[in-house]
């Protein structure tokens, strides 16, 4: 998992300014995942506000590293089957943000999650939840 730290494997999510920084399992072996989002042009509209897909992009990324941080050996999430996400207020070029991921649910074949990003000084920017299947390494 150390290795996804930062652009979390994906070379996008370095590219529109975010990073994860940590993540681990709380006290009920559900997952999350901590890190900072600094809004490069690239995420932005001319306008210089972030793209509603870029959130999509970096809140599902959250999701996904929240799983995996809860899974074990080889077991990893598979695809994301169902998000949706709501843009509460405007995130700006250059402005600090922090990004969480968390698990809700983890069962044998799917997980489910939620993730925010939040301004510094802790204002909900935008939110989502999604539904992933996990793949499990199969063991005789």
């Amino acid at each position: 998992m150390d290795r996804w730290l930062g652009d979390g494997g994906m070379a996008i999510i370095g590219a529109v300014g975010g990073s994860f920084d940590a993540y681990g399992v709380d006290g009920e072996d559900l997952g999350w995942v901590s890190g900072r989002f600094t809004p490069t042009e690239l995420a932005c509209n001319p306008h210089g506000t972030v793209q509603a897909g870029v959130h999509t992009v970096l809140l599902d990324a959250a999701m996904n590293f929240a799983i995996n941080a809860a899974l074990v050996g080889r077991d990893r999430t598979q695809a994301t089957i169902e998000i949706t996400s709501e843009l509460l207020r405007p995130a700006a070029l250059a402005s600090g943000y922090g990004v969480r991921g968390e698990v809700v649910r983890l069962t044998r074949q799917i997980a489910y999650a939620e993730a925010s990003i939040s301004s510094d000084e802790g204002k909900l920017v935008s939110r989502a939840s999604g539904t992933f299947l996990v793949h499990r390494e199969v063991t005789d």
